[in-house]
Parts: C-alpha cells; structure tokens; sequence
C-alpha cells in the first residue's frame, strides 16, 4: 500500500519506509500509509520563508482574503469526497463529518470577508497617534506587520479539515506561510483538503506545505520568526514549550490544549422551563457529538442537588438508546465511533479511574476497549475529589457534581480545573449569572450564558465561531486563536514607531 505523500517546496513527496499504517478506527482495516523519513524539513522551511513570505507580504488584507474565499470553494468542491474519506479514516458519522469540513470552509470564508474589510492595507495599525513629549510634532504609533518566518501547524486527531483552515485563515490573512503538520492517525481527511488546495493553482510558491507523518527534526530547524501553533494534549504542549531550539531562539509558541470544560446550573433552573431544555439540548449534543472527542465538549456539570436525579432520568432517557455508537455508514447512526484505537485503550483506562470516584448513573463502560464506546454519564461521590477535576476522558462521558447552588461554591468547583476553554452558566436570574460572571471569567476563554432568552439562537458551548476568540487559561494552554482580527496577532510582530508627527501621518494616513 502507498505511503501518504507529504506536501513540501510546491511538490508532493513521500517519505522511506513503511511508515504508520492509518486505519478505519471500527474494521481496523488499513486505509493508507504514512512517513516523513528522509523528508529534508530544513529546506522545506526555509523554501516557505524565501518564497512563501514575500508573496503573500505582497498581497493586501484584501487580496489574501479574496485568495482565503478561493480556497474555501476549492475544498468544498471535493466535499463528497471528503466525507467519505472522514467516516472511513476516523470513524465519525456523516452529521459530524459535515460539521467538521463545513465548520472548516465557513472559517476560511468568514476569514475572507474580513480579509475584505481591511482592504488595501498590507498591515495593521493599533490606536491612533500619541505625543511623545512637550511638543505634538514628537509622537508615536503602534503597529502590527507579518513575521517573517513559518507559521507550523500542529493539529489534533478530532478536526483533520477545521483544524487545518482555522489556523490557515489567520496566518493568510496576516501574510504569513503556513506548514501544516496534521495527526498523523487522522491525517487522510486533510490530505484530501491540501490537495483540493494545490491543484486549484491559487496557492502562490512556497507558501503551503504539508507534512504527513512524524514531526521529525522540524523544530530543530525553527528561528526567532517562525510560529507554533499546537492543538493537543498537555503534556506534548509542554514539550514543545521546552524543546531546545523553541526556547534558546524564542520562538512563539501558541498552545491549545486538554480542558475540563464546565457547566453551571443555577439554582433558579426548574425541569420543564425553556433554560432547562436548552442545558439538557446542548448537553447530549456535547456528550455525544464526534463522540465527545471535541476540545469544547462538556466534561463537568455543576448542579443543584434537587436536579441531580431528574437530570439523570432526562440524560438516560434521551442518550439511550438512541445515541449507542454505531457503525458511520449505518444510516441509523446518530453517534459514531472513537477516532483510533489507541484513543478507545485511553478512554476506557481513564472512565475506569474517574469511575472509581463517582456511581455510574447512565450507561455502563464496556468489559473491553472498543472505539464503539458508549455515552455514560457519572455521579460524583464528592464534587471536591481532585481526580474529578483533573482526569479528562475524551469520549462521550460527563460527570455531575452536585453543589449547593451559590455562586461561591460553583466558582471554587470550576477553579479547581486550572482553566477552561469554555464555560456555561445556564439560569435566568440575571444577580446569578452576573456573580459568575465575575468569578469564572478569570478561568476560562469563553463564557457561555444559556437561557430563556437565547433557547431559540444558542449555538452552545461546543461550537467555536471565528469572531469570538477560542483559548483558555492555565490547563487549556493559556493560547489565543481566532476571534476576528485577534487570531492574527499571533502571527505579526507589534512595533511602536516613534518619530515627528507628519512623517508618522504620511507612512500611516488615517482610513
């Protein structure tokens, strides 16, 4: 079986060797082969810098939008194609195969619009003029250009073509050229995307690169200019912080990384009411959508006593068994399959040993790994119990901690995660969500306030939209992607220019 080629210096390249065998995560059966042995990443790098660079820094906002918008169009021209390859490579359902690649285009087009806003600038100002001293002609601007190395993209196994375009679109947009390093488990979804994406003939030289296989000695060969962003676990998060090359020349380093994201429920919720619906609607859609296997998917649930048990009657009612894991191409499937089966090993080894903290009030885990795992909900025996809020299983499970319904507590219970990528506070007493306000923000990215009043509009707390920033504190990383113009900061260097007034008015005329 062919090896996966990898995408280097504007031609497709295969690596040596066998390579790691790529899957259908519920047959087994292996798909294709991948390996970047004997790639040359040092030239790769430096191809995208001397050419990749200098051709999008030569485009405007707008016109790197516009390119954005193209490229867009062009994956979605092979949509069918890709769904296919996405049920079959990491065993998601069609729904969710369609959430990942449509969440992937929309980013990239609304990337592109805001591409359009900015028009023909070729870089961004930051506030207006200030004096410097006595005199007004004495002043200063801030203002943000593109960096002039590689931006590298390090993507999880969950979103193979969300993953690729999100990070894509800001560091297009900011005019910087992008090598994207997807999971190599998963990597046959963005593969078919990057090459949707060459043959268009809209890349200009140099300034796409994919790697399919092992990161290698990529980040030996990173300098002062060049970016990480990282999508993954904690733990290779930190040891791309510590690598050698990484902390001796620098490098800025983004992480977006595991979060035991939390739920509220205010004391004022009662079964039956519109905030109540809402909280269980996008509960089982976190618990359940790509198998749980979302950054963003809800890990704790913070709820009044009295809610404990009707909450657990509505779960097993609407989980099961309407939403047992079964085979993607089952047209019945409502819920699909882990993404690997190394993944279905974890999740049963961690929902093993958070269940000997809690009771087991929906579901049971299965006697053996299996990728057709199924939804379970836990009862946590003591919301306090560190494990609880430290061992995330990524798969279709929750826990419910019971709380005594202030504020207080509920602050206490979601700081003991260290941060979180999105926190929700469902209620409809406005004194209520406005003290959660004030004490959770500090530990999460995004605060999501479910009720009455947005039953109708909520897109819930699983859903990353590209105007609103997508990071967390602490544990989730402490990074910043998206949230319109924001994402691209990651990605230009802020300079303050300080000279006399009518030069700084010329270079920087006002729009």
């Amino acid at each position: 079986m062919s090896v996966t080629p990898s995408y280097l210096q504007d031609r497709w390249q295969s690596g040596t060797g066998a390579g790691t065998a790529l899957v259908n995560p519920v047959s087994s059966a292996t798909l294709a082969h991948a390996s970047s042995a004997g790639l040359d990443l040092g030239t790769a790098l430096q191809h995208a810098r001397l050419r990749g660079g200098p051709a999008l820094r030569a485009l405007s906002f707008a016109q790197r939008g516009d390119l954005l918008d193209a490229l867009a169009k062009a994956i979605y021209s092979v949509r069918d194609e890709l769904l296919e390859v996405s049920m079959a490579n990491t065993g998601v359902t069609r729904s969710d195969a369609k959430f990942d690649i449509d969440g992937g285009t929309a980013t990239l087009s609304s990337y592109a619009a805001l591409g359009r806003e900015l028009g023909s600038a070729m870089f961004l100002t930051d506030g207006a003029a200030e004096q410097l001293g006595r005199s007004p002609r004495f002043a200063g601007r801030h203002i943000r250009v593109p960096l002039r190395g590689v931006a590298v993209h390090i993507n999880a196994f969950n979103f193979p073509i969300w993953g690729l375009a999100e990070k894509l679109a800001c560091a297009f947009l900011a005019g910087m050229p992008v090598l994207c390093k997807p999971a190599t488990a998963t990597a046959l979804p963005t593969a078919r995307a990057a090459k949707a994406m060459t043959d268009s003939g809209l890349l200009p030289a140099g300034s796409f690169s994919l790697l399919v296989g092992s990161v290698g000695d990529l980040l030996d060969h990173l300098g002062a200019q060049d970016v990480i962003a990282f999508t993954g676990s904690a733990d290779t998060g930190a040891k791309i912080r510590s690598h050698r090359a990484v902390v001796e020349r620098s490098v800025r380093v983004n992480i977006e990384a595991d979060s035991l994201n939390a739920v509220v429920v205010g004391p004022d919720v009662q079964p039956g009411s519109a905030c109540y619906e809402l909280f269980l609607r996008e509960l089982v859609r976190e618990i359940t959508q790509k198998s749980g296997q979302k950054c963003t998917a809800t890990r704790r649930v913070l709820l009044p006593a009295a809610l404990v048990g009707p909450v657990s009657d509505a779960l097993r009612e609407r989980l099961l068994p309407e939403y047992l894991p079964k085979t993607p191409t089952d047209a019945t499937a409502r819920m699909g399959a882990l993404a690997t089966p190394s993944q279905a090993t974890d999740v049963l080894q961690r929902a093993r040993e958070l269940a000997t903290h809690c009771d087991v009030v929906v579901g049971a885990l299965p006697a053996e790994p299996t990728t057709l795992f199924p939804p379970c909900v836990l009862l946590a025996k003591n919301s306090k119990t560190a494990a609880l809020h430290s061992l995330e299983v990524f798969g279709p499970m929750v826990t419910l901690l019971p709380y005594d319904g202030s504020v207080v507590q509920a602050a206490e219970l979601v700081a003991l995660g260290e941060g979180t990528l999105v926190t929700t506070v469902y209620s409809d007493d406005l004194e209520f969500t406005t003290q959660c306000v004030e004490e959770l923000a500090p530990w999460t990215g995004r605060l999501l306030l479910g009720s009455a009043r947005i039953a109708e509009f909520s897109t819930g707390p699983g859903l990353v939209l590209p105007n609103m920033a997508h990071g967390g504190p602490g544990r989730a990383g402490g990074g910043l992607e998206l949230g319109g113009v924001r994402g691209l900061s990651l990605y230009m260097q802020t300079c303050a220019v300080q000279g006399a007034r009518p030069v700084l008015d010329r270079l920087f005329p006002a729009p």
